[in-house]
């Protein structure tokens, strides 16, 4: 507790010098005021949900590009988000396919929304990304490794940016997906920008942090934008992303004595709370003692992963099965390809706290 009082002061200090939207943009959309950001929670309500991928597809290249996407799968795993009560969606874009074609990308996109609103699921976008794999291209994309969790996912952009015309191009991405969709309700919120500073980069994420939440303020939008707080040393990072969001977003895969007092750390920043990444069952972080305690805190509460599929998860991060039998006890995800649960008593607590019983 005290070394994490001692990160929020040094984040709180520092904001005096952190570079903002305001000061680099020409704001159309402004930081929401705290009341705004509680009216948004009291007419959107609890959130409960799922990161999510098609079994389909190791990676959001393989979800988006036309040759891949896969509507079936899509439509048939989100009725399964929805039969346990889900009512939102985390869901991760990639720039690469809207480079390679903006309308049909954004079509795709909204054939996507059609398909979750069926399902009473409103959606998370995330622009970009700092995990795994950092040279991500277009067309056929890599089969599983065995038995390695995420051995395909794709960062976006990737390398390091510092090129202007690189810029421009993730700055036309980002407008035009914002303007298009600014107004669909079917959004919940927009998630710039997936754990910045990951993968080693630490503050060579900062630039482009900062350019995401300027193109994002450029843009008429209705829905809150958020980043999610996730390594608790990264000040510079942390700093700049709870100042500048209207919603606190944040991962948190440790047990919910841990989880608790995090979680009433970021209160204290006096807006609505989502948890967007959380449930890892080798770390005690289940369904059957988080979910609820969210719940009860009022924070939304999203789990990594709902169908095993292509991209591993249900294997550990730092544990390969070089054989790629199943684990005796699943990382993540909830259902099998087929839309058995893993675990019937985990869909049973899940429906209880969702109400779907």
């Amino acid at each position: 507790m005290i070394k994490l009082n001692r990160l929020l002061l040094t984040a709180m200090l520092s904001a005096a010098t952190c570079l903002t939207y305001a000061q680099t943009a020409k704001v159309i959309s402004p930081r929401w005021s705290v009341d705004k950001a509680a009216a948004w929670q009291k007419q959107t309500g609890w959130v409960s949900g799922a990161n999510f991928i098609p079994s389909t597809a190791i990676n959001q290249l393989e979800m988006w590009q036309a040759s891949t996407f896969d509507v079936k799968t899509i439509d048939r795993e989100l009725g399964w988000a929805e039969g346990i009560g889900f009512n939102a969606i985390r869901v991760f874009l990639h720039s690469l396919a809207y480079e390679q074609d903006a309308a049909g990308f954004k079509n795709r996109v909204k054939q996507y929304l059609d398909i979750a609103d069926k399902h009473h699921i409103k959606t998370i976008f995330v622009f970009f990304d700092d995990c795994w794999n950092p040279n991500p291209k277009m067309g056929k994309q890599p089969e599983p490794k065995t038995g390695i969790h995420n051995s395909g996912w794709a960062q976006d952009p990737g390398r390091h940016i510092t090129d202007a015309k690189d810029f421009a191009k993730l700055s036309v991405y980002v407008k035009d997906v914002m303007t298009t969709f600014g107004h669909d309700k079917r959004i919940m919120f927009w998630d710039l920008y997936n754990e910045p500073g990951n993968s080693k980069k630490g503050n060579q994420s900062l630039e482009l942090l900062q350019k995401v939440f300027d193109w994002a303020r450029q843009t008429e939008h209705d829905q809150p934008i958020s980043v999610g707080l996730w390594k608790w040393d990264l000040n510079e990072l942390n700093t700049m992303q709870a100042l500048n969001s209207d919603i606190i977003s944040y991962h948190e895969y440790e047990a919910p004595e841990k989880h608790l007092r995090i979680l009433q750390m970021l209160r204290t920043h006096g807006r609505p709370m989502v948890c967007t990444e959380y449930m890892a069952r080798r770390n005690n972080s289940l369904f059957s003692n988080t979910l609820p305690m969210l719940k009860k805190e009022n924070v939304g509460a999203i789990n990594w992963g709902l169908v095993s599929g292509k991209t591993n998860t249900i294997y550990a991060w730092d544990t390969p099965i070089a054989d790629g039998s199943e684990p005796q006890l699943w990382f993540h995800d909830v259902f099998r390809k087929d839309g058995t649960p893993y675990k019937l008593e985990e869909i049973e607590e899940i429906k209880k706290v969702t109400g779907k019983n």
